[in-house]
């Protein structure tokens, strides 16, 4: 009997020392690796900030994968013919072509155009007007749209749960046998992330790599210029060139697209909408949030001459002269403009259809 309650107590005991070691271990544990997945490495170009990955969503190969597949796949519109791919096309920095306003499934133009999908890891508050908190509710968006892919997000995960490739991947991804839109939600968002743009002329240039004419130079003091371009306060110069904000710029004396107050409903709001990126600005035309611009040289227009004083214009523009720019400074700006298409970005293969 004495030698029982030993043998038990050294098993115990041996127990013990077990779970102390497993837990004294697990800051050191790899959680991906548990599941034997491959962490994903997310190469930042010189030049652009870190980025901050939700520690729900840790990014993963197999998880960037599912991401991309479904970004492609129409089987999350209603009637499968459309997919997030036919609005955001790759050759345009993911933006539709030069469509004004982009066409659903059921033949309906919606009243915005469509936003170009890069560097969205250093964004919040998505949409036009800011309507999706963060990158993985905004997923969601699109997909119930009644103007877009107009399906009920029920179904949509009914397609996902009952397609002969889906499960097993988003099982080997985020476990469980049943697909949610919060996996849903997180397998695009992840992909999304991936789709960084660093590498253009402009990029070039400050990595002593390459040099600018001097036209494009000259673009580039006038942008800075508080006299004349200012366009910093919005676009900084370098990084995202963009601060995410919600501005009025003065587009419309008479909203009709109240834009960040249809969210807010805070009269301060009204007319504002999200800053775009300047990065690949020369092939994401039409341009603003309804695309009423076809080219660069309307924007400058607009900026120098046709903004409205309205009651909320941004500060900085209720300042600024109109005719401030000669019709030169305006080429040469679009000349530094043209520096920031970013070719490899748009060519690159691990974005493309899979």
């Amino acid at each position: 009997m004495h030698k029982k309650k030993i043998t038990v107590c050294l098993v115990v005991a041996g127990f013990i020392a077990l779970v102390t070691t497993i837990n004294a271990c697990k800051k050191d544990i790899n959680p991906d690796a548990i599941y034997g997945l491959t962490p994903y490495n997310l190469v930042i170009p010189k030049g652009l900030p870190a980025m901050t990955i939700p520690a729900n969503n840790p990014m993963t190969v197999e998880g960037v994968a599912l991401g991309r597949k479904l970004f492609y796949d129409p089987i999350l519109s209603g009637n499968r013919t459309m997919s997030c791919a036919s609005c955001h096309n790759q050759s345009y920095a993911f933006t539709d072509s030069n469509k004004q306003h982009s066409t659903g499934i059921d033949g309906i133009q919606g009243p915005r155009n469509a936003m170009n999908l890069f560097n969205l890891g250093y964004q919040k508050n998505f949409f036009w007007d800011g309507g999706a908190a963060d990158l993985e509710s905004q997923v969601i968006g699109p997909i119930k749209n009644p103007v877009e892919m107009h399906e009920d997000l029920n179904n949509a995960l009914h397609k996902l749960n009952t397609d002969p490739v889906y499960p097993a991947m988003f099982k080997r991804v985020f476990g469980g046998d049943t697909i949610s839109a919060t996996m849903l939600m997180r397998a695009i968002a992840q992909f999304e992330r991936t789709l960084i743009s660093g590498n253009s002329r402009y990029d070039k240039y400050k990595r002593g790599e390459i040099t600018l004419t001097a036209q494009e130079l000259n673009g580039m003091a006038l942008f800075e210029d508080g006299a004349k371009g200012d366009c910093t306060h919005c676009h900084a110069l370098g990084g995202t060139f963009s601060d995410f904000d919600f501005k009025n710029n003065g587009v419309d004396s008479i909203y009709t697209d109240a834009g960040r107050y249809r969210i807010t409903l805070l009269a301060s709001d009204s007319g504002k909408f999200k800053t775009p990126s300047l990065r690949n600005i020369a092939i994401t035309a039409p341009y603003m949030h309804d695309g009423r611009f076809a080219t660069l040289q309307q924007c400058l227009d607009h900026y120098n001459t046709g903004f409205h004083y309205t009651k909320y214009l941004d500060p900085v523009l209720q300042i600024k002269p109109k005719g401030r720019m000669t019709a030169q400074d305006m080429t040469d700006i679009i000349a530094f403009l043209n520096t920031l298409t970013d070719t490899e970005f748009v060519n690159n293969p691990d974005f493309k259809k899979p």
